[in-house]
């Protein structure tokens, strides 16, 4: 009997031992012991262990969204009510105080430097008396608008605060079709969201959103109140603005539409250096090529922008450009339609000879073009149709 005893402590000592080993070199062991336990239903569930650091599972965008989530606010701004269309008080018995109440607006916005710049849309903003900007920790500030861009719909402001979470860009002009993407916004005013998708085309334009046209299209769902919010990579590097959707219904429809972060970088530093942002301009009427143009014209070129209209005197006249003559390159860049003309002009320096490359007839003409500064246009950029900004 005794013995007996004698092998059982020793048997139990050893497992003790064990125990105590395990438990403080290899804790991990024990947590992966599945526990079953027995509810008051009398039903066996079996719990998985839990780590608040577990390793993220494999495909999880959990890093990406953690890094880039903290620098993306959310935006809400009034806008200052109307005043009755009449005083006649028969007018106001029948259809009330007509716009007597302030209009709320709700957005979102990336913090893109630790001095308080954000970017956004400039449809956010637009008429706003009053912005409040709130961080995802929580900490709610005022904003002043630094600047807007109502060309591209983009939109600098400025908050006061310390210890800011701010995102990194990337480079969108490396973004290629398929990559995967995330929204990140306030849709709807809900709280800040997470959206997964791929990039489903690039350049486009013609949409009749803006003046300057080059988005990247996501199948990443975006909604009201995701306007101004962050397009980001795997990385979480920020890569676009996300600016509109494709919709019928006013929700998402897995069409959405993003400003490149690169469009983004130039009208921050316009709007922070000089206060606007300056772009090229030479007094052109362009068209893309068609059938019929081609026949009025007598144009013999397969590819580039046909000019219709020069403006006399402007930069384009004085360099010698005609009507009838097409456009092939820019700086030694090809374009291929009004939208990429466009926005190769935009991009010149005012005062700065360019080389233009043109084709006349049977003829390649190379013309130097010194662009002006681009007029102030007469009106923002019609925002109608079926693709929607959505604020």
């Amino acid at each position: 009997m005794r013995r007996f005893w004698l092998l059982f402590s020793q048997a139990v000592t050893v497992l003790l031992a064990a125990y105590f080993v395990v438990a403080t070199l290899k804790p991990d062991w024990l947590a992966a012991r599945r526990a079953v336990l027995t509810g008051s239903t009398g039903i066996a569930l079996v719990e998985a262990p839990t780590s608040p650091s577990a390793p993220a599972p494999a495909g999880s965008f959990r890093a990406a969204a953690q890094k880039a989530s903290q620098a993306v606010v959310s935006i809400n701004t009034s806008k200052a009510a109307d005043r009755p269309a009449s005083n006649d008080p028969w007018f106001r018995f029948f259809f009330g105080e007509q716009g007597a109440q302030p209009q709320a607006g709700l957005g979102s916005g990336v913090i893109i430097s630790p001095d308080g710049f954000i970017l956004t849309n400039n449809h956010v903003v637009e008429g706003a008396t009053e912005i409040e900007v709130a961080l995802n920790d929580s900490r709610k500030a005022r904003a002043k608008v630094i600047g807007t861009d109502p060309e591209t719909d983009l939109a600098i402001l400025k908050i006061n605060l310390d210890r800011l979470p701010i995102i990194t860009l990337g480079n969108s002009d490396a973004l290629q079709v398929g990559d995967q993407v995330l929204a990140i916004g306030n849709p709807f005013g809900v709280g800040q969201t997470v959206t997964s998708g791929i990039v489903s085309a690039l350049g486009r334009n013609q949409l009749g959103i803006n003046t300057f046209e080059n988005f990247i299209q996501t199948d990443a769902a975006i909604n009201p109140g995701n306007s101004g919010g962050a397009l980001v990579d795997v990385n979480g590097h920020l890569m676009g603005i996300n600016t509109a959707i494709y919709s019928r219904s006013g929700g998402s429809m897995g069409i959405g539409f993003a400003i490149p972060v690169s469009t983004a970088k130039l009208v921050l530093e316009g709007i922070v250096k000089d206060g606007v942002v300056t772009r090229g301009w030479i007094g052109v009427e362009p068209a893309d090529l068609s059938p019929e143009l081609m026949e009025t014209f007598g144009v013999r070129a397969r590819k580039g922008v046909l000019i219709t209209g020069v403006l006399q005197n402007g930069p384009a006249a004085q360099a010698g450009v005609r009507p009838g003559d097409v456009v092939v390159q820019v700086s030694g860049k090809d374009v291929a339609n009004v939208s990429e003309l466009l926005s190769t002009v935009a991009s010149l320096k005012p005062g700065t000879a360019t080389q233009f490359k043109l084709q006349r007839r049977e003829d390649h003409v190379d013309v130097t073009v010194t662009p002006g500064k681009r007029p102030k246009p007469r009106q923002q950029a019609g925002q109608g149709g079926v693709p929607q900004p959505q604020r």
